[in-house]
């Protein structure tokens, strides 16, 4: 799973769950893969996203060094823009899971795939 798909990421389906959001990340295997710096898309995207739970996240699992605490002018900034194309698209969380912040239920991680299914009892 991509921190860019993270970032969407809510329970808030969760029988008395409101908000849902962020969900807490627990990764115990990430991955590295290379992609292609598209800065077009960087700055195209970096409107849409929660830039303090996208820090934490990256936080959370040991990538945030380096990657700029606020958004200030990252886009006229090449070497931030790498950063965060790094952070958003080549750091990918393998294995672990996901944890609801209000319920504590936690939605697994598998082969980078979230699993976000829930139980007939669960869903409001």
């Amino acid at each position: 799973m991509k921190l860019v798909t993270h970032n969407v990421l809510t329970s808030k389906c969760l029988k008395g769950v409101t908000t849902g959001y962020p969900l807490t990340i627990t990764a115990t295997s990430i991955k590295v893969i290379q992609v292609d710096f598209n800065p077009e898309f960087i700055t195209r995207v970096i409107p849409k996203l929660n830039w303090d739970v996208l820090w934490t996240a990256a936080d959370s699992i040991g990538h945030s060094d380096g990657l700029p605490k606020t958004l200030d002018n990252c886009e006229q900034n090449e070497e931030n823009l790498k950063k965060i194309h790094r952070i958003l698209l080549e750091i990918e969380i393998e294995e672990g899971h996901l944890t609801c912040p209000e319920t504590g239920r936690q939605f697994p991680i598998t082969k980078g795939i979230p699993n976000m299914l829930l139980t007939e009892a669960e869903v409001q």
